[in-house]
């Protein structure tokens, strides 16, 4: 039992080593011409165009079910017109930069370990090595451009669709004064809530993104390594994101 402590603490150690490296070579490759501009645009497009309707939906129903759990829970002590403002913070400050990243690591992060690690088991890595093409340089780097670009844009839509969604349940079926609803929405509401967000959102961008290109760069076991390490790859890249964001949150507020 101890002596597997022991490996399991080492495989942890090596596996966090290894995507540290990963994040430094990809940073030192990000600067270095050539810049594939149209292989990060097709990025950009899948990261952040694809995900717009999962991100979309999810974020209506949060904000909407926040609404109703507010409500019922401000209902007690007569403060049902601090509703919005609840909804409002809680949107930009948490509910949309973490759900918003779980989502985008769950289709977007599992897409990217699949996609190399396939390239990883039929040799296409290697033949980019020996083509004296740089692998990160060529399939990490405009992956990590496109989400740390992209992440922010989908947490501000999150943000405003979250809070149209708690302004159509407080007002459409609580029947709160719409006028109140936006004006609790912005009174309580500063720059540096939607600026932290923001950080946030490129924090996690950065996560999925270098998380899931180390697990598609050590695929091993063919078809079935494929899955373990797209199911690797969300699992840790989940995992970091709400690490992150305790930490993010307990230094920036």
């Amino acid at each position: 039992m101890r002596k597997l402590f022991v490996l399991k603490t080492i495989g942890f150690f090596e596996e966090a080593g290894r995507i540290v490296i990963l994040f430094v070579n990809t940073l030192i490759w990000t600067f270095r011409p050539p810049l594939n501009l149209k292989n990060i645009v097709l990025q950009m497009e899948y990261v952040g165009i694809n995900s717009f309707f999962v991100v979309f939906i999810m974020s209506i129903f949060i904000g909407m079910v926040f609404a109703l759990q507010s409500f019922s829970g401000f209902q007690k002590f007569h403060a049902e017109a601090f509703v919005g403002t609840i909804v409002a913070l809680a949107m930009v400050r948490e509910l949309g930069p973490v759900f918003s990243g779980l989502m985008v690591s769950g289709r977007v992060g599992a897409a990217m370990a699949a996609e190399l690690g396939t390239m990883k088991v039929t040799e296409q890595i290697d033949a980019l090595n020996t083509l004296a093409t740089n692998p990160i340089k060529y399939l990490v780097v405009p992956r990590f451009l496109a989400s740390l670009f992209v992440m922010p844009i989908l947490i501000i839509f999150s943000d405003i669709v979250g809070i149209i969604g708690g302004y159509l349940v407080s007002v459409y079926i609580l029947d709160q004064n719409s006028e109140v609803y936006k004006k609790r929405t912005w009174d309580y509401m500063e720059l540096e809530d939607i600026y932290i967000g923001l950080i946030k959102a490129c924090v996690f961008g950065v996560i999925i993104a270098i998380v899931s290109c180390h697990q598609g760069f050590h695929t091993m076991g063919g078809a079935e390594g494929v899955g373990k390490a797209t199911t690797r790859a969300v699992v840790q890249s989940s995992l970091l994101i709400l690490i992150s964001n305790y930490f993010i949150t307990a230094l920036l507020f």
